[in-house]
């Protein structure tokens, strides 16, 4: 599966001169964890996450402690450029979805921007993955069937079930369809793994 099936496009992004307040809304507003921060021609520039706007906003509570709350100190950072990831780690639309998920937990964050040219065309992140998982095995299977039925719409066909993701692909042994069908069962967003059952001609 490639990320091109999965990611979210287009992707919602802030720019490098926007106040961290407005990116704030921007994330809460599209329940998002991150964006991409591109600059006045729209180019990648960095990206920006929750925590990264979360840093410097919030001033001790006195009520929490016994001791007086010191002196504020710096002022909170005003400008998304000022607290934004440079040089984000990114992907393009035909990268393998298991070289994103190997990104995701090397580098320990929850999405990534997809860039092609040096522009964003979106963004995948493991809400995205997660749901193609949860995808029902009654609409796997009928993406499945769909996907056989248009390349080989006179035969040969295949008995198709899906359990828990996994394609089940049933019929008389046909070697150089059998690779094509492999292909197209594996190319269904949610379906993870296939198999061929070999039925007697």
């Amino acid at each position: 599966m490639l990320v091109r099936e999965v990611m979210t496009s287009p992707a919602v992004t802030v720019h490098r001169a926007d106040p961290v307040r407005r990116a704030i809304r921007v994330l809460y507003g599209n329940d998002i964890t991150a964006a991409p921060v591109v600059d006045e021609s729209g180019r990648l520039v960095g990206v920006v996450s929750e925590l990264d706007l979360l840093r410097g906003e919030f001033e001790p509570d006195p009520r929490a402690a016994l001791r007086p709350v010191p002196a504020a100190g710096e002022p909170p950072p005003r400008r998304v450029l000022e607290v934004m990831t440079r040089r984000p780690v990114t992907v393009t639309p035909a990268t393998d979805v298991t070289a994103a998920i190997g990104l995701m937990v090397g580098e320990r964050i929850k999405s990534l921007p997809v860039v092609e040219g040096g522009r964003v065309v979106g963004m995948v992140s493991r809400r995205d993955l997660m749901a193609m998982l949860a995808r029902s095995d009654d609409d796997l299977r009928r993406d499945v069937v769909d996907a056989l039925r248009e390349q080989y719409p006179f035969g040969p066909g295949w008995d198709v079930t899906v359990r828990d993701g996994v394609a089940e692909l049933s019929g008389p042994p046909h070697e150089h369809a059998d690779k094509i069908a492999d292909v197209l069962a594996r190319t269904v967003p949610g379906i993870v793994r296939v198999k061929h059952i070999r039925r007697s001609p």
